[in-house]
């Protein structure tokens, strides 16, 4: 399969949205990745952000991997969520009008975990949910520093996958956020935060789970 990658620039709520495009021809869907907390270091050229979109284009999704706000040529300033939700369903509008009204899927690395489950409530109280998620080192609960996430619930289909080392986000943190809900955690034995030499099994694990 031959990808081709492209740079957009969308208009969004605050200004224009940096965005990379990974497509496949003919896609099948549509990929939504969102990238971890851009105030530490994130992008979309982020390892993790880009194994996720990677692996949908291998499976015939065209990915979007937008920057947050502040990032590359992202315009405006960093809002701890609210607007990178909006943000990412403006680029979802945008890739509908392009791409067509084709099944959508949400994946995040970390804060940007966090906003996708913001994004899935949005698209569901608007009639419109997402096909599935794939959350990985998901924002939850009081983690480094002072920040805190009140984490969004999510379908019980949704693929969690979490690092037994994660010393950003604590694996308790994310079993906490998902024994209420009865949803199901993959934990990757030996995995920090990042995922070092541990990107293939991400791979892995959402190209096995995926509903072909």
């Amino acid at each position: 399969m031959k990808l081709t990658e492209e740079k957009l620039l969308i208009d969004g709520p605050a200004g224009k949205i940096d965005v990379i495009v990974e497509n496949p021809g003919a896609p099948r869907g549509i990929a939504l990745i969102a990238h971890p907390h851009p105030l530490f270091g994130g992008g979309n050229t982020n390892k993790v952000a880009q194994t996720l979109a990677r692996t949908f284009a291998r499976m015939e999704y065209v990915a979007l991997r937008p920057n947050f706000r502040g990032i590359g040529e992202s315009e405006g300033t960093h809002d701890e969520g609210r607007g990178e939700a909006e943000d990412l369903l403006a680029v979802l509008a945008e890739a509908k009008r392009r791409y067509g009204d084709l099944p959508i899927a949400l994946a995040g690395f970390s804060f940007g975990a966090y906003v996708q489950t913001r994004v899935a409530k949005a698209l569901s109280e608007g009639g419109h949910p997402a096909q599935r998620l794939v959350l990985v080192g998901t924002a939850a609960g009081h983690v480094e520093g002072t920040r805190s996430y009140d984490t969004e619930a999510v379908p019980g289909d949704t693929i969690v996958i979490h690092g037994s080392e994660d010393e950003t986000v604590p694996l308790a943190n994310v079993l906490e956020w998902a024994k209420p809900l009865e949803l199901p955690v993959i934990v990757v034995p030996g995995a920090d935060h990042f995922f070092h030499r541990r990107l293939h099994v991400i791979r892995e694990i959402v190209t096995r789970a995926w509903r072909h």
